[in-house]
């Protein structure tokens, strides 16, 4: 008797369109799962996340699960994702672009997954990393560590979102540092983010994951823009 009670009390609706779930549902409808823009950019080895870097900083492979359009399913998920609490999408994400990953030879190498770090004072403030489980969740595909202790954010800059492409570029200077690069020597790093838009973030991150002795690193993130 109580699961009906509950679920009339805190209905579970789907995170993409906000309509109830059935009860085999979780997360996200069967109609949403159908509509998600996916790229399948791993699996038809298109460049599009290469020529967002290209000439800025080198990367092995990269690849985003969805393309992002403005007030559509996947920026309504990202946006609950980092701030309503959703973390089971980062779960789901994970798991699905994980199970994608596991069986290319591309990422099959991969040693190390590590995530785009918050600084410790918005970390504070939100509770937890937005892409903390879906990067969880790849490593755990790929049989690959997860360290979140190696690279961190040391300048709480303001957000990203309200900047145009040259302030975002000037704005990344020296956002990030790696705390111990020996783990990471020797060693294929897929760096997970949520969005890529111009790859500032992630270019800031490559160069100061680059200080630690023939690294490679491949990217993988939720959506491209």
């Amino acid at each position: 008797m109580l699961k009906p009670v509950v679920d009339l009390l805190f209905p579970k609706v789907c995170y993409a369109c906000l309509n109830l779930l059935n009860d085999n549902e979780d997360t996200i409808c069967v109609n949403c799962r159908h509509d998600l823009p996916v790229t399948n950019f791993h699996f038809d080895n298109e460049d599009a996340v290469k020529k967002v870097l290209y000439g800025r900083a080198k990367i092995e492979n990269g690849t985003a699960l969805f393309r992002f359009e403005k007030k559509g399913l996947v920026q309504q998920l990202i946006h609950g994702l980092k701030y309503k609490g959703y973390e089971t999408i980062g779960f789901l994400l994970g798991n699905w672009l994980g199970g994608e990953l596991k069986g290319l030879d591309n990422y099959k190498s991969i040693d190390v997954v590590i995530p785009v770090p918050l600084h410790k004072n918005k970390l504070k403030k939100r509770g937890y990393n937005q892409v903390a489980k879906f990067g969880q969740q790849i490593a755990k595909a790929l049989d690959a560590d997860y360290r979140d202790d190696v690279l961190i954010k040391v300048t709480n800059n303001t957000s990203q979102t309200i900047k145009n492409r040259f302030a975002r570029w000037n704005n990344t200077d020296e956002l990030f540092a790696i705390k111990n690069p020996e783990p990471l020597e020797n060693k294929h790093v897929l760096l997970v983010d949520d969005l890529i838009t111009t790859g500032a973030t992630l270019e800031a991150c490559i160069t100061v994951l680059n200080h630690a002795k023939n690294i490679k690193i491949s990217i993988a993130t939720m959506a491209i823009a």
